[in-house]
């Protein structure tokens, strides 16, 4: 299996190669040259969530690790995941089904992929005996994702930066709280596109790159999308391989992409449908055929609360069919503030993605209705899936919402709505008496450069 750059002007990789580097040396995203198809989707419903998950991903690691080695990988990483379907679905009404994937050890969907991701670069670091340098940029359940998998790590530092102030207590608390000298808490002065901005001048800073061994573990990283994608498959295969809609709250497009990739596997997804808050410049570029950037406006649901979604770029490079320098231009203009897609490739984003808008006080009003008809508790990222989907709703077509987050990340927006405030799960129970450790550091690629060379293990 071959990956290249959604810009075309970076060497082509094989798999590890790909998962190591994280951003391409041109600035663009690694993608699969051709998308496999998976046989036998009748045949996947009961399996084992690790089976499915060997299944789907074995195609994409070509021959960068063995079967044993990848079959331990996954089995390793989804032992930590607190729920033996690992990613349950719930009815909250006829026909719409709730996909839980919120019982991983930080409680958010992105256990799903870091789990594993940590476990082959272990593979691949112990064979080779090279260190990298991870450095991350989080909207909040990333960040904490992947310093709960990589901590204690050998051959591997991890730096994640997050928006000061605009992260929820405990999403900070699961990133400062952890003692291991490898992992390193950096609160960034801005918001979240600040941090990946910052993120992106590490990577095209090529000597600095090569100095300190740079890996990214952002959705920027092919295998972060290449793990979500298991669990359409799961979900699907549960519902009888029936034409399904997916629903999905949506920031940096990576989950939903993964939507995408599995539709193009063969899975029979009718409609992927991309939710949003008030930053919703998604939204608008779907609508609109507009993508222009705006102020960030802080929310209830902060994960979402983005303006510059770089999975949509690997999204613009499908839709533009897989032309390089189409996508090099549009990058080029984003940087001067916005572009429009032009009316083909827009048609083609429209035919596979459907979308929604939803306020602050929608979002509240869904976490205060779906408690009292279901009994269910979202967080404020699963109930602007909700909303959304509830707009969507089709008899006789399934939907699935994603539920992204465990409602006690979000205790105050969720006490806000319903006066409960939802409790941790034993396994975090002290997470608020715990110490914390963290380095305040200003939105500046070189004051960055800087500390995490003085900072890594050498």
């Amino acid at each position: 299996m071959r990956y290249v750059s959604t810009r075309g002007q970076a060497p082509v990789l094989d798999f590890e190669q790909a998962m190591l580097s994280g951003l391409a040396r041109d600035g663009g995203l690694y993608l699969p040259e051709t998308i496999p198809v998976i046989e036998g989707l009748d045949r996947l419903d009961g399996l084992p969530y690790e089976e499915v998950a060997f299944r789907v991903i074995r195609p994409f690691t070509g021959d960068s690790f063995t079967d044993a080695e990848l079959r331990g990988a996954v089995e390793r990483a989804y032992a930590r995941i607190a729920h033996d379907a690992r990613a349950p679905l719930v009815q909250l009404a006829p026909g719409h089904h709730l996909l839980e994937l919120f019982h991983g050890p930080t409680l958010a969907f992105k256990d799903f992929a870091m789990q594993l991701i940590a476990q082959l670069f272990q593979i691949a670091l112990t064979r080779s005996g090279d260190r990298v340098t991870i450095v991350g940029a989080t909207s909040g359940d990333t960040g904490s994702a992947a310093i709960e998998a990589f901590r204690g790590i050998d051959n591997v530092d991890v730096f994640i930066m997050y928006p000061h102030g605009r992260v929820s207590e405990v999403q900070r608390r699961q990133m400062t709280t952890p003692p291991a000298a490898n992992v390193h808490a950096l609160a960034v002065t801005g918001h979240f596109d600040d941090c990946q901005a910052r993120l992106k001048d590490l990577f095209n800073d090529h000597a600095f790159r090569d100095t300190v061994g740079l890996a990214g573990v952002n959705s920027i990283n092919w295998a972060r999308v290449m793990a979500q994608i298991v669990y359409y498959f799961t979900a699907t295969a549960s519902l009888g391989m029936r034409p399904t809609d997916f629903c999905v709250p949506t920031g940096n497009f990576g989950d939903i992409l993964a939507g995408s990739i599995a539709r193009r596997m063969g899975l029979p997804i009718r409609r992927l449908i991309v939710a949003t808050n008030q930053n919703d410049i998604l939204y608008r570029a779907l609508t609109q055929g507009e993508y222009r950037t705006g102020e960030v406006e802080p929310s209830i649901s902060p994960s979402m609360d983005i303006q510059v979604s770089s999975n949509f770029e690997r999204a613009l490079y499908l839709a533009y069919g897989g032309d390089a320098g189409a996508i090099r231009q549009l990058m080029d203009e984003l940087k001067a503030g916005g572009f429009t897609i032009s009316q083909g490739a827009l048609q083609t984003l429209r035919e596979e993605y459907a979308s929604g808008r939803v306020s602050e006080d929608e979002t509240l009003e869904t976490i205060r209705s779906v408690r009292a008809r279901t009994g269910e508790i979202l967080c404020p990222h699963s109930a602007v899936g909700v909303a959304v989907a509830e707009r969507h709703l089709e008899p006789g077509v399934p939907m699935v919402t994603l539920a992204t987050a465990h409602p006690a990340k979000f205790p105050d927006a969720v006490e806000r709505a319903i006066g409960l405030r939802p409790a941790l799960p034993p396994h975090m129970a002290d997470l608020f008496d715990l110490p914390e450790r963290m380095t305040r550091i200003e939105n500046d690629a070189e004051a960055l450069k800087s500390l995490i060379l003085d900072r890594r293990t050498i």
